[in-house]
């Protein structure tokens, strides 16, 4: 059953195949109830897959298979908060790897243009910082990265 908020993800036939790779790259991520087209629809033909439910760190997400109208943006985002640096990097590197794009201040996509950014605890209490220069300098460094290195963010802080 369906949570009464759920976030609808719009896929081109590999919603199933983007909830695997969810589910085994997130903790707390599963695959549920798999739907299948009771009739033909304007991207896919009955019995193909319309929909999946699954959860991507507890959040309910539904894959839907709707065809190549639309596509996803750097307007959504999950922000996967992270406690240290080999859990940014098996984090980043798994959706790097598997066919996703590199980007800014510890953004990236994967391969269904899904954007994920990879932030560690370290980088928003840097930012956060109550000295102002120590909080601009470790944003100044963020700025400058890809994957977010703690040992530079927290070295900048430092100063």
């Amino acid at each position: 059953m369906l949570s009464k908020n759920t976030i609808c993800l719009w896929f081109d036939g590999s919603a199933v195949e983007a909830a695997h790779f969810y589910a085994k790259t997130f903790p707390d991520s599963a695959v549920g109830t798999i739907h299948r087209a009771p009739d033909d629809y304007p991207s896919g033909q009955e019995g193909d897959v319309l929909v999946v439910e699954f959860t991507v760190m507890g959040i309910p997400c539904l894959g839907l298979n709707g065809g190549p109208e639309f596509k996803h943006s750097e307007a959504f985002s999950f922000q996967v908060a992270t406690d240290d640096q080999a859990e940014t990097d098996r984090l980043w590197n798994a959706i790097v790897s598997n066919g996703g794009q590199e980007s800014a201040c510890g953004w990236c996509k994967d391969k269904w243009g899904l954007s994920w950014q990879i932030t560690p605890r370290a980088l928003t209490a840097a930012i956060a910082d109550p000295d102002r220069a120590a909080a601009k300098r470790a944003f100044a460094a963020m700025m400058q990265m890809g994957k977010i290195d703690i040992a530079a963010i927290e070295a900048a802080r430092r100063g």
